[in-house]
């Protein structure tokens, strides 16, 4: 079974045919500006939840990942929220650092963002709870809404050359050493 399942898997397309290109040189210095311009060229190729990330944290000695959504980048870092009694919650308590990762498959694209995370007020934390689509108007006093500070950028362009772009860049949009 490993050896048929193996096989299958290598039959799987890995990009689409046509992808665009990206020259980091002429990409904007400022990475929050450049992340900007790739989500809306997602939303322009029809990409479902380009809001949408991996969040990656760890607890103890395991890392844990799930899907998230982007609720805002601003000077205090880019927004996400959850229960503080989730297990997210409570790794975030435990080792307050995390990674977002976010993929657009039609554009061969990965935005990877990684950094020590804070809360935001209580305040910010009850009109985050209260904007959901879900929220029925009552209070959840778990919720939690959290800023990833970013001490590194990696924008990432597949090609199908096998020339994918790497492009790094520290917190303060240069890139690193």
């Amino acid at each position: 079974m490993s050896e048929t399942f193996r096989k299958f898997l290598r039959t799987l397309p890995d990009f689409p045919a046509l992808l665009p290109g990206f020259d980091p040189e002429n990409a904007p210095a400022d990475p929050v500006e450049l992340f900007k311009q790739w989500l809306d060229e997602a939303l322009a190729a029809g990409e479902q939840q380009p809001h949408a990330f991996s969040l990656a944290t760890v607890g103890g000695q395991q890392p844990s990942s799930r899907m998230l959504i982007l609720k805002n980048i601003d000077d205090d870092g880019w927004h996400f929220a959850t229960s503080r009694t989730s297990r997210k919650g409570r790794e975030l308590a435990e080792a307050p650092r995390a990674a977002m990762n976010f993929y657009w498959p039609s554009q061969g694209r990965q935005v990877r963002v990684a950094g020590p995370v804070v809360e935001l007020s209580a305040e910010a934390s009850a009109v985050d709870w209260h904007e959901r689509p879900r929220a029925d108007g009552s209070d959840n006093p778990n919720w939690q809404l959290y800023a990833l500070q970013p001490t590194e950028y990696e924008f990432w362009q597949a090609s199908n050359d096998g020339e994918h772009v790497r492009h790094r860049l520290g917190p303060d949009g240069n890139r690193p050493g």
